[in-house]
């Protein structure tokens, strides 16, 4: 048997205070895209403005999203087992605000399609993805949403650029 020695690190002091502010300060620092994630159920359909949003997974085909516990929109689309992930062109801000907010009509002149699962694929969007929930995640004053993609949206031969948030502002990419 061979022997394995471990160096333990000296004890570290403790991080600075981590206020709220400090944090969104330090995170906002880390451009996002933004998507609005939809589903229908038998109310109609819904969504919300989701910034959190990455690929997991090609094999399985995995994304995940990044829901506040406080949502009043998931808890809809979870009962129905699925959701779609709708990718903002920079044109559509307009759209991720009104997604964005709380007690309004958010679906007030949204135009939009059903994709292969019945929900909602907006007008104008980058790009579609069709998932179904295969797992959660408790994550502090959120929930980890993994969905494993059954469909995509064809990708559009004149894409524009995307919709992008950094520094708590919407931005546009600049070319070099």
């Amino acid at each position: 048997m061979t022997a394995v020695t471990c160096t333990v690190a000296p004890q570290q002091p403790p991080p600075p205070s981590l206020s709220r502010t400090a944090l969104r300060d330090v995170l906002g620092r880390y451009a996002s895209g933004l998507t609005v994630v939809t589903g229908l159920d038998d109310e109609g359909p819904v969504g919300f403005t989701c910034q959190s949003f990455h690929s997991v997974s090609l094999e399985p085909p995995l994304v995940s999203i990044t829901v506040q516990r406080t949502s009043a929109s998931y808890p809809r689309i979870r009962r129905t087992g699925s959701f779609t992930v709708n990718v903002l062109s920079g044109a559509q801000q307009a759209i991720a605000d009104q997604f964005g907010r709380s007690g309004v009509d958010r679906w007030a002149g949204i135009r939009w399609l059903p994709t292969a699962a019945d929900n909602p694929s907006l007008e104008g969007s980058l790009a579609w993805i069709d998932c179904e929930i295969v797992a959660e995640h408790e994550a502090g004053d959120h929930v980890i949403v993994v969905g494993r993609i059954t469909g995509i949206s064809p990708v559009a031969a004149d894409d524009h650029d995307p919709l992008v948030y950094y520094r708590s502002r919407y931005r546009r990419l600049t070319a070099d």
